[in-house]
């Protein structure tokens, strides 16, 4: 059976009449009359009668021609389908983000590809630059956002944004009211707050500490906490230190809860990945035009 054959009879059925369907899809009445026969003969089932010189269903054929058109239905909703994928106009683009970008940087980019593409659905997971970076190599995310350095061969990278990294201490924190801080002092005299093992916050500033040749693991460490905001609300109420985005902090800062230690403050790049052997869609080819536009 082949969708013509459906189509055939469908126009047969609802006009009751070979040469009015035949005219209708522009085929001759013997080629109408043709796919009518084959149709029954290799199912061998009566779907017309023919009365004189003209045909009515059968009961065999109205209850075929509720069928024949719920697939025909199906099949035009397919084709739409594919219609409105190809013009941005339905469609699924599955993100993951490390926090800080998912958090400070990343939603008015979503929600300027929302208004500009409503019938794409988003789907949001956040992690660190560790997980999210595993979660596109093995294809359950489509789009990446990362804070942190990549060294995996098989994703491609772009840089879309940049941030800095600041140390914050509470007011009453001796650094806070240093007129600077060594890298000697922050990481043999001073008690830290750490994000977990995988977050670029954590990979970008103990790199940078390793560039001025001091050995990050030899700070103090009174916690590991998986997010910024435990590790801000644990460096507010004591006398440890984290480093964290800019983007995170600066409310606190304006408002006096925290102090920014004066120290070199290392930038680093927000990244978007993909993977490099599977299809860049239209929609996270529009994605990257907004981010790299804002």
């Amino acid at each position: 059976m082949t969708f013509e054959q459906l189509s055939i009879f469908v126009a047969v059925a609802e006009r009751q009449h070979l040469t009015k369907a035949a005219e209708a899809l522009r085929l001759t009445p013997s080629a109408v009359s043709a796919a009518i026969k084959t149709l029954e003969g290799f199912y061998n089932v009566a779907l017309f009668h023919r009365v004189g010189r003209g045909i009515e269903l059968t009961e065999a054929g109205r209850v075929f021609l509720d069928e024949a058109r719920a697939v025909l239905a199906r099949a035009q909703s397919a084709a739409l389908v594919l219609s409105e994928l190809g013009d941005m106009r339905r469609g699924r683009l599955t993100i993951q983000s490390s926090q800080t970008v998912a958090t400070y940087w990343l939603p008015q980019r979503l929600m300027q590809f929302h208004a500009r593409y409503p019938g794409i659905e988003l789907e949001l997971a956040v992690g660190n630059t560790q997980s999210v970076s595993q979660a596109v190599l093995h294809g359950t995310a489509d789009l990446g956002f990362i804070e942190g350095r990549l060294d995996e061969p098989a994703l491609a990278a772009r840089v879309v944004g940049e941030d800095e990294l600041v140390v914050v201490v509470s007011p009453q924190h001796p650094l806070a009211q240093a007129d600077g801080a060594s890298a000697d002092t922050l990481v043999s005299e001073t008690v830290w707050v750490l994000r977990e093992e995988g977050s670029g916050t954590r990979s970008e500033f103990e790199a940078m500490l390793r560039a001025m040749g001091f050995d990050p693991n030899r700070r103090k460490v009174a916690l590991v906490l998986p997010s910024n905001e435990a590790m801000l609300s644990a460096v507010r109420t004591s006398l440890a230190a984290c480093a964290v985005s800019r983007r995170a902090v600066d409310t606190l800062l304006a408002q006096g809860e925290l102090v920014a230690v004066n120290f070199p403050r290392p930038e680093r790049q927000f990244r978007m990945i993909h993977h490099k052997e599977r299809r860049f869609s239209d929609a996270a080819k529009a994605l990257e035009a907004i981010c790299l536009a804002v």
